[in-house]
């Protein structure tokens, strides 16, 4: 490390202990090297000065020069302001501050000349600056650092009030480029790579993200950072991979017969479709490669996930290990029990379940034939990775909605096995082609992109509350058709009791328009206990009760093909992938089915482009990709799931082509030399290896 770059914050010119000690609280700036890597987030064209009688009042920033022939403080108390003049040779312009009066006016000499920038308006019929954004006097080292393109830094309310707006920011770091050496940023990509990719140096880059002379050298620091920040992302997690592939050895799962083709030539009473084949050939390769399988199962809600899951069990139990599937919800882990227990029908596989439910003896029993084997597929909760759960023989971990678990969670059924199991994650939230190269990068990925034959899409409308009595009219035409109808209400309150408090007033609204014994209505929320939650569940599975309100308890897990609509309440306040979500619910069976998105009138930009996508397509990748530009994709190196990487420059969302590129020349890099011992790649490793102790815990291979 550079004696510059380790060098503490408080220690640089013009900052100090009170300085340094906010820049670490505030941006998380200890040395140097951070200072460094806090980069601009925009920057503003100053090479050019106008005269003031082309400035409008409705421009955008400008510059100007000119010679300050007055100023004076006019108004009382409250109303204090300072009024100067500006003048060139082509007109004269008013200058105002509100604040910061008496240190302006120490500061002003009449008859000097100055350069002004900022946003005029108009005033009383005269054009004006209020607060200009800069002014300086004119000398030749002053032109040489006001004329430019000039960067501008974040900074927060506190460090403004210190003096550390992004111009104080701006001089701190001026004062360290005007030491820096090019020895104190050595290159940490291979030469290779810079060639190929004609970037600029490493020292250039840093130089020109904060100082450019125009957009041409911002755009060339900006390139060369971005793509530097998403390779070395991109070799890591690959370096996971390589990794994983060479030195975690799995089970091999050499017979498929007895129980597999039982299942599949007598119970399966449907055609696999050409999508699930497909992903169970690419399973069939990893059990039989003798490394451990860890494989990330997309589909789309309805596209037939489940049984590939169970496919993959029976391999499993075909080879003597146990199975488990674990999954988030208690509802959604008995509707894996009760679909497996029926697709079994009489085959000789011992299915069992496990959640915070089940208690005393019958606990007792399952744990016991749990541990001797007599148990071969557990379906279960969170439950499932408890101490106490101990596996006789695990060969296989399905998880299914993995992004519902913590990752943690996930990575602790790795231990429940003295060898790792084969790993299978499923998730019906569709993931966008750029981040899933992220973010599961070192797993292997499998895509079900084909519905099922026969289903039918889902129309999707939009209404606001002036049509909730047609609505409700459209609701009574369904249930006269004999179809059944979820409505269900976000949980929008951070207490519990309030909560409940909105879904039963929605619940009783229900009641008075849809009155008994004509209309029967059942209620469904998380804080009911696990027997009334079934007793309520199975009143609606077998049709006692034409209407399921309910919070999105059911978003996974409930599978009612007689439900033919989904009404969801305050649609504006659920996120794409929860309404994506709540709408697979519908659309199960032969009948058109309707999902239809009360909202309200006010609702922001982004709650609109939402509801229109939803309105738009049924399509869960195109959905995702709207989804990721809106929310960010997440800390993929971190357990955070949501909200924006920890990239300082790059954008996987904005720079997806320099991901790609990143992505590829990684993977070219890694297919030549998987441990980086070629020469060439010396300051790679280099570089890997002094920032490792930097680097968190690598939580993005656990699948």
């Amino acid at each position: 490390m550079s004696f510059l770059l380790d060098r503490p914050i408080e220690y640089v010119k013009g900052v100090g202990p009170l300085r340094g000690d906010l820049l670490k609280k505030e941006l998380e700036i200890f040395r140097v090297e951070e200072l460094l890597a806090h980069y601009p987030f925009r920057y503003v064209d100053r090479t050019k000065i106008i005269a003031i009688k082309e400035i409008k009042d409705d421009s955008q920033d400008v510059q100007i020069k000119g010679k300050l022939t007055y100023y004076e403080e006019v108004g009382h108390k409250f109303n204090k302001r300072l009024v100067a003049r500006l003048k060139d040779h082509t007109g004269q312009i008013e200058l105002v501050w509100f604040r910061g009066i008496k240190w302006f006016i120490k500061s002003l000499v009449t008859g000097a000349e100055y350069i002004v920038y900022g946003k005029p308006s108009c005033f009383n019929g005269k054009l004006n600056i209020v607060h200009p954004d800069d002014m300086e006097l004119i000398s030749q080292q002053t032109l040489e650092k006001v004329i430019g393109f000039k960067p501008i830094y974040p900074s927060t309310e506190k460090l403004k009030a210190k003096g550390l707006d992004s111009r104080g920011i701006m001089k701190l770091v001026r004062t360290v480029l005007d030491e820096l050496q090019e020895k104190d940023l050595p290159e940490n990509l291979p030469v290779g790579i810079i060639r190929k990719y004609r970037f600029i140096s490493r020292y250039e880059a840093t130089k020109f993200i904060h100082q450019p002379a125009d957009e041409i050298e911002q755009e060339k620091a900006t390139r060369r950072l971005k793509f530097e920040e998403l390779f070395i992302s991109q070799i890591r997690i690959l370096q996971l991979k390589v990794g994983r592939k060479e030195h975690a050895s799995g089970f091999i799962f050499t017979s498929i017969s007895n129980v597999f083709d039982k299942f599949y030539h007598e119970h399966l009473k449907f055609q696999l479709t050409n999508a699930q084949k497909k992903v169970l050939k690419e399973i069939r390769q990893d059990v039989l490669a003798g490394k451990q399988m860890n494989r990330l199962l997309q589909g789309d809600v309805g596209s037939g996930k489940t049984i590939v899951a169970l496919m993959t069990m029976l391999m499993a139990i075909d080879n003597g290990f146990q199975a488990c599937l674990m999954a988030p919800t208690e509802i959604l882990a008995r509707q894996h029990f009760r679909n497996i227990t029926n697709l079994l029908g009489d085959l000789n596989v011992k299915v069992e379940m496990l959640t915070s439910g089940v208690k005393g003896k019958l606990k007792k029993q399952i744990l016991s034939d749990l541990s001797t084997g007599i148990i071969n597929i557990l379906t279960g909760t969170h439950a499932l990775i408890e101490d106490e759960v101990q596996f006789n023989n695990l060969g296989l971990a399905v998880i299914d909605e993995q992004h519902r678990f913590g990752v943690a969670q996930r990575a602790a059924m790795w231990e429940k096995s003295e060898h790792p199991p084969h790993v299978l994650v499923m998730t019906a939230t569709p993931i966008p082609r750029t981040l899933a190269m992220t973010i599961y990068g070192d797993l292997d990925v499998s895509v079900i992109d084909e519905m099922p034959p026969g289903r039918k899409p889902i129309v999707t409308k939009c209404l606001f509350e002036s049509k909730r009595l047609s609505m409700f009219g459209f609701l009574k035409e369904q249930i006269a058709a004999g179809r059944q109808i979820y409505i269900v209400y976000p949980l929008i309150e951070e207490s519990e009791k309030l909560d409940l408090k909105n879904l039963m007033e929605g619940y009783e609204s229900i009641l008075r328009e849809f009155s008994p014994p004509k209309y029967r209505v059942s209620v469904l929320h998380g804080q009911m206990k696990a027997e009334a939650k079934e007793f309520e569940m199975q009143r609606f599975i077998k049709g006692e009760t034409h209407i399921m309100v309910s919070t999105t308890v059911i978003e996974v897990g409930v599978d009612v093909p007689n439900a033919s609509v989904m009404v969801i309440e305050n649609a504006e306040r659920f996120g794409l992938s929860q309404l994506h979500q709540l709408r697979g619910r519908v659309g199960r069976g032969a009948e058109q089915s309707c999902c239809i998105l009360m909202s309200d009138y006010k609702q922001s930009q982004e709650a609109r482009t939402r509801l229109e996508t939803m309105v738009k397509t049924n399509d869960g990748f195109q959905i995702a990709e709207v989804d990721l530009h809106l929310r960010g994709p997440g800390d993929i190196e971190g357990t955070r799931q949501s909200g924006i990487m920890n990239f300082k420059v790059a954008d996987i969302v904005r720079d997806s082509v320099i991901l790609k590129e990143a992505r590829h020349a990684a993977q070219d890099l890694l297919n030549d030399d998987p441990h980086l011992e070629k020469q060439e790649n010396d300051p790679l490793r280099r570089f890997l290896t002094a920032n490792k102790s930097m680097a968190r815990k690598q939580w993005s291979r656990i699948s």
